[in-house]
């Protein structure tokens, strides 16, 4: 049975959870409670994966270099792998992440899997928009989402009428 580290760090959207099997980044929650079985020995992983989320929320770093491993269906995996080419501080709509999966009538499926990613802010489901350019959808609430979307636009000097375009 494989080992699965976690830890929780601050952020300035809350709490994260942040597991591990030692080798690769599976969640990044936002305040669960972890599962008992689960070590609270940190990991190398781990250890990377706070120092890097700290440097994104002080605005010192625009992408994450970590070891991802998400599980899901393959179409899961798919729109997570599309999620991560998303560029920092820009968003796409849901028809739009459709098309970059190669399936343009798949909005909704792809809304469906773009909210059961388990790690979240590594793999940006927040710059996910409506097709008015609204803010819907996030599994952590949308203050949340205009925060890391905030954040994301103070630090590449993005405004928000820039914003709101993209």
């Amino acid at each position: 049975m494989t080992t699965t580290f976690t830890t929780t760090a601050p952020s300035p959207v809350g709490p994260l959870l942040l597991t591990s099997d030692g080798t690769a980044l599976t969640r990044l929650l936002f305040a669960t409670e972890p599962d008992p079985s689960w070590s609270t020995e940190t990991c190398p992983v781990l250890e990377r994966a706070m120092t890097q989320l700290a440097e994104y929320f002080r605005g010192e770093r625009t992408d994450f270099d970590l070891p991802l491993d998400p599980a899901g269906t393959a179409f899961q995996l798919t729109v997570w792998l599309a999620l991560r080419d998303i560029p920092y501080a820009q968003t796409v709509n849901y028809g739009q992440l459709a098309t970059r999966v190669g399936n343009p009538r798949a909005s909704r499926a792809v809304g469906l899997a773009n909210g059961r990613n388990p790690i979240s802010i590594m793999v940006p489901c927040h710059r996910v928009i409506g097709a008015d350019g609204s803010l819907t959808g996030y599994g952590g609430g949308l203050d949340r989402k205009r925060t890391l979307l905030d954040l994301e636009r103070r630090t590449s000097g993005v405004d928000d009428q820039q914003l709101s375009m993209l």
